[in-house]
């Protein structure tokens, strides 16, 4: 699949796998210095990107694992999502969950991209579910002790 990626920047970095099997592409602060994130703060950095995702997919925004278990530093939605309609830059809203200020160069690896497709429903009103085993069983219903 070929995805259309308009460079907003000449310091942008378009997506790049790690490996020939990486289901997400590394996502690049495209900045002019570094940005430094104070504990449990959010900054939104930018790619200098922006995407055409064909009709039916959409672009996940994860965190990168390394960043995350060793930085503290992850989106601050957890994953943002990235409509096939959305054509202005791709920003990471980059949380810093721990408790000493973390810098972010520029030109540096701050999310990963993950391309899938999706399913638009049709939500339609009922006045009964069908029964299930598991039926109203929330949080924790389901595991073992």
């Amino acid at each position: 699949m070929k995805i259309k990626v308009k460079k907003l920047n000449d310091r942008a970095v378009l997506p790049v796998y790690g490996s020939q099997y990486a289901a997400g592409a590394d996502l690049y602060a495209c900045t002019c210095e570094e940005l430094t994130i104070a504990p449990h703060a959010t900054v939104m950095v930018p790619t200098g990107i922006a995407l055409e995702l064909p009709v039916g997919y959409a672009g996940f925004v994860y965190a990168r694992s390394g960043l995350a278990s060793k930085r503290n530093l992850a989106p601050a939605n957890k994953v943002g999502v990235i409509d096939c309609d959305y054509r202005g830059e791709v920003m990471v809203a980059l949380h810093n969950h721990g408790e000493t200020a973390q810098t972010v160069a520029a030109g540096e690896r701050v999310a990963q991209l993950v391309i899938a497709p999706y399913i638009t429903a049709a939500f339609e009103e009922a006045e009964e579910l069908s029964s299930t085993v598991r039926g109203e069983g929330g949080f924790g219903s389901t595991g073992t002790k």
